[in-house]
């Protein structure tokens, strides 16, 4: 397989500081791989540093699939181009904000890219989306049945980021590993695997007016308690 590899390198202001980075970072691994299937969008500007936004397809193995947002820096790829239908795979990290909405607090995920690159086909045996989170358990888990009796838990994990910031990133535990979540108390640590996943609904505005919305979140397939040390396999 052929690819075209481009990396973000890490300025180091003091000694040391790349090594804390690089501890931290090993706590939030995402890669993804798909199609592009938007032009780029800007999204800010830190330190001269312009950010845009762009819509990565990634193909799960039923054949459904998820538009995964990815953040990328100008210093990256030439965002004035577009991509749309080549194949691009990234590394990084998944990423959360607060956006103000409505006098509301809305969180709003993203995939931000350190390494990016473009691939020639898709191997059918490829996972398109592989994430490993290292984080702490920040709201008390969801346990909850589907109409159709599936068992599900719902997650919030605090994961830390470099300078004192944290990522807060909502997970979904199915089945066994649901009935596992459930019992977590805010505060423990937590190591999570699984896939980025987009999920519609509809946002009720108003007793009139409904919006669809797109979440993000992360399927665990495999969860362990740091302390306990005891991984609990997927059954789905």
């Amino acid at each position: 397989m052929q690819y075209i590899k481009i990396v973000v390198e890490e300025s180091e202001d003091v000694e040391g500081r790349t090594k804390m980075t690089d501890k931290v970072i090993e706590n939030n691994q995402v890669t993804v791989m798909g199609e592009v299937v938007s032009n780029f969008s800007y999204s800010h500007e830190i330190y001269g540093e312009g950010f845009y936004m762009v819509d990565i397809k990634c193909t799960r193995l039923s054949d459904s699939f998820d538009i995964i947002p990815v953040m990328v820096s100008e210093r990256l790829l030439d965002v004035t181009a577009s991509y749309v239908g080549m194949l691009l795979c990234v590394s990084g990290q998944f990423r959360s904000y607060n956006r103000h909405e409505e006098r509301k607090n809305r969180l709003v995920l993203s995939v931000f890219a350190r390494e990016v690159k473009f691939i020639e086909e898709m191997e059918e045996s490829s996972k398109t989306s592989q994430i490993y989170l290292d984080g702490y358990i920040c709201k008390e888990p969801v346990y909850r049945k589907t109409p159709l009796g599936r068992e599900i838990a719902d997650l919030l994990l605090a994961v830390n980021r470099p300078y004192g910031k944290s990522d807060y990133i909502p997970c979904i535990c199915w089945g066994r590993n649901a009935r596992y979540a459930e019992h977590f108390k805010v505060g423990e640590r937590c190591a999570i695997w699984g896939r980025i996943q987009s999920r519609e609904y509809m946002k009720k505005l108003d007793e009139e007016h409904v919006e669809k919305r797109v979440a993000f979140e992360v399927s665990v397939s495999k969860l362990e308690l740091l302390e306990e040390a005891q991984v609990q396999e997927s059954i789905v």
